[in-house]
């Protein structure tokens, strides 16, 4: 496993393990001056308000990136970002405007979904962050506000909250570069669903360092989903700064694994995954990345657990023996 320090560019960059190449890497971040400006400045008592308190700045942010006239920035902004465009359906030059680049839609093929119905798989693309197993009912981040799942799921879901006690918990954080649009883990049905929330922090790992209750206060979106090899899982969709919708867009409450779910426009965003106990176990190299306090970069796809099969009783046959 490599070491935090062995890629850093600098020691102020937030450093992400990339699952891939096995290297630790600096992430590029859109408007890294904003966000320290509001979080570690002297002005942050004036700006934390109307910059995260209310919607007011992110629908500014989102009725500019739907415009024609902010098509001007999609080429430079996917230089900064690295992001490849031969990925898209949309050619370069075809976006309408900004928005409709954070939301491209990608060529078939491009993020395979792996079949095994036993295997997880990371619903987008993101810098992936687990909990193998919860204390309690509360996720004590390394970095960052704990929270509690009753926290999490508020009141709509303070039902649920207890069944998820001592379970398993992910944080896919997903930031401007990535392809925002969002998949089902795995095959299965949606049973409820409720929207949470009134602000709109940033998940940038500057603002979960400074204590903020990211995850429990901003502008959420719950989905209790039954999952087919995972049992009953809370899919949690949360805004952030920039953040102009949170869009559904599968018809039915039935899903396969890989259909889409939904989209985020313009701005950073996460999902949560909350597992009750004993249904996923988490891919080693992610449980011990995670456990140093650093994310690993995945995409869409790619496999992030498989399903906790319990251990046989001795002197009785495993399950769908006889």
């Amino acid at each position: 496993m490599p070491h935090p320090t062995s890629n850093s560019s600098n020691g102020n960059g937030i450093l992400i393990h990339d699952r891939r190449s096995g290297a630790i890497i600096q992430e590029r971040v859109l408007g890294d001056w904003l966000l320290r400006l509001a979080y570690a400045s002297p002005l942050k008592p004036l700006l934390a308000w109307p910059l995260f308190g209310t919607a007011l700045s992110s629908r500014l942010l989102g009725w500019y990136a739907d415009t024609a006239f902010s098509r001007r920035k999609i080429a430079s902004t996917a230089t900064q970002l690295g992001i490849n465009l031969d990925e898209c359906v949309t050619p370069p030059n075809g976006f309408a405007s900004f928005n409709d680049f954070f939301c491209r839609r990608l060529k078939p093929g491009q993020r395979p979904f792996v079949p095994d119905q036993t295997i997880l798989c990371s619903p987008a693309d993101c810098r992936l962050t687990v909990w193998p197993k919860l204390k309690d009912d509360t996720c004590i981040p390394v970095k960052g506000a704990r929270f509690t799942v009753a926290e999490l799921l508020g009141g709509t879901g303070a039902d649920l909250a207890d069944s998820f006690s001592y379970g398993s918990l992910c944080v896919c954080r997903l930031c401007p570069a990535d392809y925002h649009r969002y998949h089902y883990p795995a095959d299965g049905h949606e049973t409820r669903r409720w929207r949470l929330g009134d602000t709109w922090h940033s998940v940038n790992p500057l603002a979960l360092s400074r204590n903020i209750q990211v995850f429990t206060t901003n502008v959420r979106e719950v989905s209790i989903l039954d999952l087919d090899a995972f049992g009953q899982t809370a899919f949690i969709e949360v805004g952030a700064f920039g953040v102009a919708a949170i869009t559904q867009t599968h018809p039915s409450p039935t899903f396969r694994k890989g259909d889409e779910k939904g989209f985020f426009s313009f701005g950073g965003s996460t999902i949560i995954m909350l597992f009750q106990p004993g249904r996923v176990r988490f891919d080693h190299d992610l449980a011990e990345v995670s456990s140093q306090g650093m994310e690993t970069l995945v995409k869409a796809g790619e496999p992030i657990a498989t399903a906790d099969m319990p251990k046989p009783t001795p002197g009785l046959p495993a399950r769908g023996q006889k």
